[in-house]
């Protein structure tokens, strides 16, 4: 089971990145994907997950609900993260991960594996 992160990088206030996570080693489409982020001295904050129903909606925390946008493509094992309005607060190392089954609810409290997280910097 491997989950790899990649897209991120240093980018100027107001900005917009699109993080990607690679999935392999096991079914995608039974499980659930999130996005979580950890900032220095901060604990591990979950921004958004998504399950592989094509008619659900994906879960967003409040710090970037109308700012990041979670999507998965089952055709390529692979869930993206797009951040568009990016602030110097975002900066951190964001992991993407599986989750213990195909829902979000709870979704921090479930995570069956981690990727090794791609770092996000963000200038002001």
């Amino acid at each position: 089971v491997q989950l790899v992160e990649s897209g991120g990088g240093l980018v100027p206030a107001g900005g917009s990145l699109r993080l990607s996570c690679a999935a392999s080693g096991f079914t995608f489409d039974d499980y659930a994907i999130g996005w979580f982020r950890q900032a220095p001295g901060k604990e591990r904050e979950g921004l958004a997950c998504i399950d592989s129903y094509s008619n659900s909606s994906p879960y967003y925390a409040e710090s970037v609900e109308s700012r990041f946008t979670i999507s998965r493509d089952g055709a390529r094992n692979t869930v993206h993260l797009q951040m568009n309005s990016l602030k110097p607060e975002d900066t951190a190392i964001y992991y993407c991960a599986r989750i213990t089954a195909n829902f979000c609810s709870n979704f921090g409290a479930r995570v069956l594996t981690w990727g090794q997280g791609t770092r996000v910097t963000v200038s002001s």
